[in-house]
């Protein structure tokens, strides 16, 4: 990981199952203590490029307007909305879009250089998502994905 100190440090979570929907979990690190007598178990640091791939993900999983009470009321992304859908050129056409507006928030953001959206190739009900972007201060543009939205169920 390079050192990007304006794309900040949050925790680190990882993907756990994908089977039926997708869940997240807290990363952790083991480490000795100073003392060397007792393994201490702390949250994982995502920092740089890895902060910026983890918040984006975050952003899009979250429906716009959850964080109203938290004084967020713009976070997040319309992607819920298109649950139940079935998988059309519009619909992915508004995958594309709701993406774009959502990323358009994040301050860290220089250029988003691309969204590819496409139809799952054997689950039709699926559409794979690639998006890259080019951080503010990064010189080399970053990968997020690929990531999978379920639409009709």
């Amino acid at each position: 990981m390079a050192n990007d100190p304006q794309l900040l440090t949050d925790i680190g979570i990882s993907l756990r199952d994908s089977r039926w929907r997708a869940v997240y979990g807290v990363d952790d690190e083991r480490r000795v203590s100073t003392s060397g007598q007792k393994e201490i178990v702390d949250f994982r640091a995502a920092g740089g490029r890895d902060n910026l791939g983890q918040a984006v993900v975050l952003r899009l999983l979250t429906p716009r307007g959850e964080l109203t009470a938290l004084g967020h009321p713009e976070y997040g992304s319309r992607l819920h909305e298109l649950v139940g859908r079935q998988n059309t050129a519009t619909t992915r056409n508004l995958v594309k879009l709701f993406i774009l507006e959502s990323l358009q928030a994040e301050r860290r953001i220089a250029n988003v250089v691309s969204v590819d959206v496409s139809p799952h190739p054997v689950i039709r009900e699926r559409v794979d998502i690639l998006v890259h972007v080019q951080a503010i201060g990064v010189p080399d543009p970053l990968t997020i994905g690929p990531l999978t939205l379920e639409l009709a169920p």
